[in-house]
C-alpha cells in the first residue's frame, strides 16, 4: 500500500439514502480508527430528509413527522451535534472521517474551507463565531448557506457539512432550521443568479479547499477501494 501520510482520501458516493450513509460512515470510521485508511472525505447527495441532531428541541418540526413524510421527506435522528436541518438533491453533503484532537479547531477549519470554496464561486461568505455556537456554519450576508454538525468517537469524526448548491430551499421554510427562528437559507444558485448544473464544479472546489485547509494532498478513491482496503502490515 502506498504511504497514506499527508493524504485526504476523497470518495464521491453519489446519491445515497441517509440511513445507508450513516452505516457507511460507521464502517469508514472503524477503518480509520484501525489505521487501515487515511483521513477521508465522503461526498454525497441525499433524497429529501430532515435530520434531528442531539440538541434538537420540541417545536423545530412544527408540522409533525407524519405531515413531513406525506410531503415525501423522511425524518431521521442523527448522533451529530446541532439541531434539525434539511438535506435534499442538489445540496452537497460532506462527511469527513478524520482524526481530530481539537474539535473546535476542526469545525473552524471546515468553515474556513467552505468560505474559500464559495469565494471561488464569487460568493462573499463569512463565519460567525462571535455570535455563539448556534451560528456555527457559513453565511452569505444574513442568509445561511452551509450547516455544520459533527460527532467524535475515539478521536475520529463523523457527520460534517451541508452546502446549499442548487437544491430546493422550500423545505427549510417548514421547520426551524438549526434552531434559529426567522433564519433564511440561501444557495449558490440564488447568490450567483446562475442556472444549470453547477454541482460538479462546486464539488471539486469544496474537496480541494477542504484538503488544502487541513494541509493534506487530495487523493480520489473509489467507494470499492475505500471500503475494502489492503491489509495493514504487521510485524
Amino acid at each position: 500500500m502506498p504511504s497514506m501520510a499527508g493524504e485526504l482520501w476523497v470518495t464521491d458516493l453519489g446519491t445515497v439514502e441517509y440511513r445507508e450513509a450513516q452505516a457507511i460512515q460507521e464502517r469508514v470510521r472503524e477503518l480509520r480508527q484501525a489505521g487501515a485508511i487515511a483521513d477521508t472525505l465522503l461526498l454525497v447527495e441525499h433524497p429529501p430528509v430532515y435530520t434531528r441532531g442531539r440538541r434538537t428541541g420540541p417545536g423545530e418540526l412544527p408540522m409533525g413527522t407524519d405531515w413531513y413524510r406525506a410531503q415525501g421527506i423522511d425524518v431521521v435522528d442523527a448522533d451529530r451535534g446541532g439541531k434539525v436541518t434539511y438535506h435534499g438533491p442538489g445540496q452537497l453533503v460532506g462527511y469527513p472521517i478524520m482524526r481530530a484532537d481539537d474539535v473546535v479547531g476542526f469545525v473552524r477549519t471546515m468553515e474556513a474551507a467552505l468560505v474559500a470554496a464559495l469565494a471561488d464561486e464569487g460568493i462573499e461568505a463569512r463565519t460567525r463565531p462571535g455570535d455563539g455556537p448556534q451560528f456555527t456554519g457559513v453565511w452569505a450576508g444574513e442568509r445561511k448557506i452551509a450547516s455544520i454538525g459533527i460527532h467524535v468517537s475515539r478521536g475520529v469524526t463523523t457527520h460534517g457539512f451541508a452546502v446549499n448548491v442548487q437544491n430546493d430551499l422550500q423545505p427549510f421554510e417548514w421547520i426551524v432550521p438549526c434552531g434559529l427562528q426567522d433564519v433564511r437559507m440561501t444557495s449558490v444558485l440564488r447568490e450567483t443568479a446562475r442556472t444549470g448544473d453547477v454541482m460538479p464544479c462546486f464539488r471539486r472546489r469544496a474537496a480541494y479547499r477542504f484538503a488544502q485547509g487541513h494541509g493534506l494532498r487530495q487523493r480520489l478513491v473509489s467507494p470499492a477501494r475505500l471500503l475494502t482496503p489492503s491489509p495493514v502490515p504487521t510485524g
